[in-house]
């Protein structure tokens, strides 16, 4: 017999937050699929888990491990086919992706396009995939990584800030589409982390103020408290949540006075 509160999908899952994601789910009793590029560290984490979760969770936690490239099609449709087949997917975490602190003119725009494929068409490609099925089950989580550099795309790299604006863009509109429909909807944006994801940016956590750098378990801890709190957001640097709060008012008090038919006063000669 198997567990009952559902799988949870995990992209990016063999090492830092995503390895982390799946370690607290199988403690809450959620079987696991876990996406990676490397066959061999997902069978790690997934060895791992099962010795670690599957006595202490009633029935014991399953882990099945995909290994596919979510910047090629064919990796793309391996997942897509098991969103579409699996009716025991509950929760989807969009957490692969990578970044860049180099400015435009030192960057590669190849490496630029993959960076635009693995953020934004795979998690786009999943989300479709997968949110016909939650609204018709009436029941669903989306979790989306994103960043601090949705909201400050000039921090680092201009195209990486680009992707992470658009998961919190898409993000917003999935919640507003999905009101009532039983699927939740949860975006994260991390700051800096501990985890691997700066040395592939160019710029190594070490290098970094030790007071800007939050541990990938307590970045995970929090926006889990986030999602049980039902969170839309949850940026869990954050001291004061009253300046989300005021930068979405601004936005709110922006938005029916952003389309007319004529231009702005100050805009008339």
């Amino acid at each position: 017999m198997t567990d009952t509160k559902g799988t949870v999908l995990i992209t990016g899952a063999s090492s830092g937050i995503g390895a982390i994601y799946a370690d607290r789910f199988a403690a809450r009793g959620h079987d696991l699929i876990l996406v990676a590029r490397n066959l061999g560290r997902l069978a790690d984490v997934a060895a791992s888990l099962q010795e670690k979760h599957g006595v202490q969770v009633k029935h014991g936690v399953q882990v099945k491990t995909i290994a596919a490239d979510l910047g090629s099609e064919e990796g793309l449709r391996a997942v897509d086919t098991v969103l579409a087949e699996d009716h025991t997917i509950t929760h989807l975490v969009n957490n692969a992706g990578f970044g860049s602190a180099a400015p435009l003119t030192a960057a590669d725009v190849g490496e630029m396009q993959a960076m635009v494929t693995i953020n934004v068409t795979a998690p786009l490609r999943l989300i479709y995939t997968a949110v016909p099925r939650f609204i018709a089950r009436g029941k669903g989580t989306i979790i989306n990584i994103s960043s601090i550099v949705a909201i400050g795309p000039e921090i680092l790299n201009g195209v990486y800030g680009g992707t992470k604006s658009f998961l919190l863009a898409f993000s917003q509109s999935l919640r507003k589409e999905l009101a009532g429909t039983g699927v939740n909807v949860q975006v994260v944006l991390p700051g800096a982390t501990g985890t691997k994801f700066w040395d592939v940016a160019g710029l190594p956590a070490s290098n970094l103020p030790t007071e800007w750098v939050m541990s990938a378990a307590d970045l995970v801890d929090a926006a889990l408290l986030g999602l049980d709190r039902r969170e839309f957001a949850t940026i869990p640097s954050l001291a004061d949540a009253s300046e989300w709060d005021a930068w979405e008012a601004s936005r709110a008090v922006m938005l029916p006075h952003l389309s007319n038919r004529e231009p702005a006063e100050r805009y008339q000669r």
